[in-house]
């Protein structure tokens, strides 16, 4: 119990019940809030981990120890934790996708044919290999899918395949050139 024997969202046992780290600003509203709140980064030193991972998911630890001048087994802990608390939610390697036969990349938007439909487009299309994400948007439309195929007739395959698979209307922007993608998030101050 708190100040007044009560539990309350400023109070030490509210704020290790939920796993936030003392001196967090980040206090969830309620309980419900509470369970689906977003991972923090707790402090400078976590923060400055996650840049150089995000910069560079290759890095050894002995890297990572030396730009953040923690030792290897600190910064592993530190890693672990960062994993578990799910900031950190994998590593992967960024592969060109002209080198393997994708070079068309595009964005459609989908709309349900009909308002009253379900709102299940996303689990409809996840079969779908050649959607690369799919982003509910605010707007017109309900989602914009993010593509990768190998050429226009496979777009115009992969487009009517949407469409038949959700019943939704599409409207589709084809990527001339990307000038970048992926780069590091950087963290809220």
């Amino acid at each position: 119990p708190c100040h007044d024997g009560r539990i309350t969202r400023d109070c030490p046992v509210y704020r290790k019940f939920f796993g936030l780290h003392p001196s967090s600003s980040v206090i969830p509203m309620d309980h419900d809030e509470a369970e689906a709140s977003v991972p923090v980064v707790d402090d400078a030193v976590d923060a400055h981990i996650v840049r150089v991972v995000s910069a560079d998911a290759r890095a050894t630890l002995a890297q990572i120890s030396q730009q953040v001048g923690l030792s290897v087994s600190a910064v592993q802990s530190r890693l672990r934790k960062l994993e578990t608390r799910g900031v950190i939610s994998g590593y992967r390697a960024l592969v060109n996708a002209e080198a393997l036969g994708k070079p068309l990349s595009a964005f459609i938007e989908i709309t349900p044919l009909d308002p009253a439909q379900p709102d299940n487009a996303p689990d409809l299309l996840e079969h779908l290999v050649a959607i690369e994400a799919c982003h509910s948007i605010a707007g017109d439309a309900s989602y914009m899918l993010f593509v990768r195929v190998a050429t226009p007739r496979d777009l115009e395959g992969l487009i009517r395949d949407i469409r038949s698979a959700a019943s939704v209307n599409t409207r589709t922007t084809i990527v001339l050139q990307t000038f970048y993608e992926h780069r590091p998030i950087q963290i809220a101050e």
